[in-house]
């Protein structure tokens, strides 16, 4: 493994840990307990006029800064036996040989976990996209005792704000606009009551930014080259599944080099982000038609079983399809209802 960067290296990120995202870990053989970070339960959305929020069906969620999630998968990795290459270089002579830090290696495989900009997918001509779309985030902390065991996601015309528990004493703050000219510098504008709660409480970490890309490519592997995590493609943080995904892709990546085939990789691939790319595109709309956002969430807060039911779509543990059957009707009744 090989990393220009030293570690604990940090990212903005929403840093909540999703029931599924926990368990994919455990089963990596990785256990994130509360001591980690801050448990929360469940999912809460609100907007200036609504809100409404709904427990997991099964597990708790939990919030871990990104610092320390990183320390406990490279430990993690090196208690495995990993060898570990931080602060170092490499650079690709063909496609089955490799220098690091001028030192030449032999490779059957070559993974490339290098994030959305991921050089090894444009070298080894894997860079070929489907579907592309760009949103901004901007992440702080502030010290305060978190007032909820939610995630809370606040809606506004400007964008959205993320809200995660992330210790006892703390709270991960994340913007999220599809507006490049949007201010910066005052991530709070469009939620005064959140901006009225965070007023006195002191700044934890310096802002840092980060594009939220929904991003599908055509390929995600070849004959010796497999792209993984944000490299390989990537959905919206509006959705919460990024690392989720990037676990159950470890678990599909492994089963295909056990077997030899990158293509059963693809394969899986394709379907790991099936789901979560559905679901995205319909936060997504919601984020680009205010009035679909606003009908929707006052529909959820009205009727907030629907609520609950589209998490457990969302988590996987009910069906999208068997979701439209049996509640679309209704849910589409509710949502053009003047009344609603």
């Amino acid at each position: 493994m090989v990393d220009a960067m030293i570690p604990p290296i940090d990212k903005a990120c929403g840093e909540g840990l999703m029931p599924d995202a926990i368990s994919s870990l455990a089963s990596l053989g990785l256990a994130i307990k509360e001591e980690d970070g801050f448990a929360f339960k469940g999912i809460r959305f609100a907007n200036a006029t609504h809100q409404v929020d709904a427990a997991f069906p099964e597990g708790h969620g939990i919030g871990v800064r990104r610092t320390r999630l990183h320390e406990r998968l490279a430990q993690h990795a090196d208690d495995r036996g990993v060898h570990l290459c931080w602060n170092s270089r490499v650079s690709f002579m063909d496609q089955r040989t490799a220098l690091i830090n001028g030192k030449e290696i032999s490779f059957r495989w070559l993974i490339g976990a290098d994030g959305q900009a991921s050089s090894v997918r444009r070298w080894a001509d894997l860079d070929h996209t489907l579907q592309k779309k760009l949103r901004y985030g901007f992440r702080r902390h502030y010290q305060i005792t978190p007032w909820s065991d939610f995630v809370e996601v606040h809606w506004a015309a400007a964008g959205q704000l993320y809200i995660t528990p992330v210790s006892a004493d703390s709270v991960c703050v994340v913007f999220v606009t599809r507006d490049l000219k949007q201010d910066r510098t005052d991530i709070l504008a469009s939620f005064p009551e959140i901006a009225a709660r965070l007023k006195d409480a002191p700044l934890l970490s310096q802002q840092r930014g980060a594009v939220s890309a929904t991003r599908k490519l055509r390929r995600v592997a070849n004959e010796t080259v497999a792209l993984i995590g944000d490299a390989s493609g990537s959905v919206d943080a509006v959705t919460g599944e990024g690392l989720a995904m990037s676990f159950r892709q470890a678990h599909a990546l492994a089963d295909a080099m056990q077997a030899g085939s990158l293509e059963q990789y693809a394969i899986a691939h394709r379907k790991i982000g099936r789901l979560p790319h559905t679901m995205g595109s319909l936060m997504l709309t919601m984020d680009r038609w205010p009035l679909i956002e606003d009908r929707a969430i006052r529909t959820l807060a009205s009727a907030p079983e629907l609520f609950h039911e589209l998490l457990s779509v969302h988590l996987g543990t009910d069906s999208l399809l068997r979701f439209a059957f049996r509640r679309g009707p209704h849910f589409g009744w509710k949502l053009l209802s003047q009344n609603c």
